[in-house]
């Protein structure tokens, strides 16, 4: 799953560029989709922002066009973070602490208060809890046995 492009920089040439690469993917395709009719439910409800908004993702998830402009530069940072080792490393991980301080705040902040001007509800609120774990578990677990490993695409020089 390696890909070149024009200035030589290769994406995916360790795990934790991988998942950094697929998760900007994912987010990229949740930020499309939420504007597509069908898949996003009382679209001709969607607010710029705030709690008001009445569109659901699958019917579940409440969204705005903010809260799919934020998931589309999400995925755009991924998949440029993805470039790297240490880029990869830290968009998952500071990422996910994004998204676990996301979590917090639907918790403590009414769904209906001006406070919630994403807007979240509570599939949303649960579902930044997995994220916020997920990309930290990445960040973290693909990354720990870095320390003496020699870097991708450099010969041994035994």
């Amino acid at each position: 799953m390696t890909v070149n492009d024009r200035t030589g920089v290769r994406y995916a040439e360790t795990p934790v560029q991988k998942a950094a690469l697929i998760v900007g993917i994912v987010f990229l395709v949740v930020g499309i989709l939420g504007f597509i009719p069908g898949i996003t439910t009382n679209v001709d409800q969607m607010q710029f922002a705030g709690h008001e908004s009445e569109a659901l993702l699958m019917g579940i998830f409440q969204v705005s066009i903010l809260h799919n402009i934020v998931h589309l530069l999400f995925g755009v940072v991924g998949l440029l973070l993805a470039r790297s080792y240490s880029g990869s490393k830290n968009f998952l991980i500071w990422g996910g602490a994004v998204y676990a301080l996301l979590w917090l705040y639907g918790l403590l902040v009414a769904e209906d208060s001006a406070a919630n001007f994403v807007p979240m509800n509570d599939a949303d609120d649960w579902l930044h809890f997995v994220l916020a774990v997920g990309m930290i578990a990445l960040g973290v677990l693909l990354t720990r046995n870095r320390t003496g490993a020699r870097r991708p695409g450099v010969a041994d020089r035994r």
